[in-house]
C-alpha cells in the first residue's frame, strides 16, 4: 500500500524533539546518519502518522515535524495496523518493523514541550535492512503481512 513522506527529522541527542531536514541517509544496520538513535539497536528509525499529529494540533497544540522525536512523518498510512516484521520501502531503502510503541521517559523534554507524548501508543520503530536516501515528498510502500 502506498503512502507519502511528509517530513524527515533528526536530532543530535536522545529524548529531545527532532528537526525537519531536507533529506536523510538510511544506513543498513545503523539507522539515520547524524541522528542520536543511529546504532545497532532495533529502534534505528521511528515513524509517526501526520494525521495523528494533526489531531493534537486540532486541540490547539503548536507542533512542528519531529516534536515527538519521530524521524519520519507519514501521510496515508495507519500505523495502528503495523505488525512486527512488516516491511517498509522508500526509494532504495528497505526497513523492517521491530517495535510498536515504547515506554516514555516521564517527563522527557518532548512531554514538557508538548504536554503529552503520543509515541508510546502510536509510534512505530524499524531497523534499516537496505540503505537509501529519502526526502520529504517521497512516496513509500508497506506490507504489514
Amino acid at each position: 500500500m502506498p503512502f507519502a513522506i511528509e517530513a524527515v527529522c533528526v536530532a543530535p541527542r536522545k529524548g529531545e524533539p527532532k528537526r525537519a531536514v531536507g533529506e536523510v541517509r538510511l544506513i543498513a544496520g545503523a539507522g539515520i546518519r547524524g541522528d542520536a538513535h543511529a546504532g545497532s539497536g532495533h529502534r534505528q528509525v521511528s515513524f509517526l502518522a501526520g494525521e495523528d499529529v494533526d489531531a493534537l494540533r486540532a486541540e490547539g497544540l503548536t507542533l512542528a515535524a519531529g516534536a515527538f522525536g519521530e524521524n519520519i512523518v507519514t501521510r496515508g498510512i495507519d500505523w495502528r495496523a503495523a505488525r512486527i516484521g512488516g516491511l517498509i520501502e522508500i526509494g532504495a531503502a528497505r526497513l523492517e518493523i521491530t517495535q510498536i510503541g515504547k515506554e516514555c521517559h516521564t517527563p522527557c523534554a518532548i512531554f514538557r514541550a508538548a504536554g503529552r507524548c503520543i509515541m508510546p501508543d502510536l509510534g512505530v520503530f524499524a531497523k534499516v535492512l537496505q540503505e537509501g536516501v529519502i526526502h520529504a515528498g517521497d512516496r513509500g510502500d508497506y506490507s504489514f503481512g
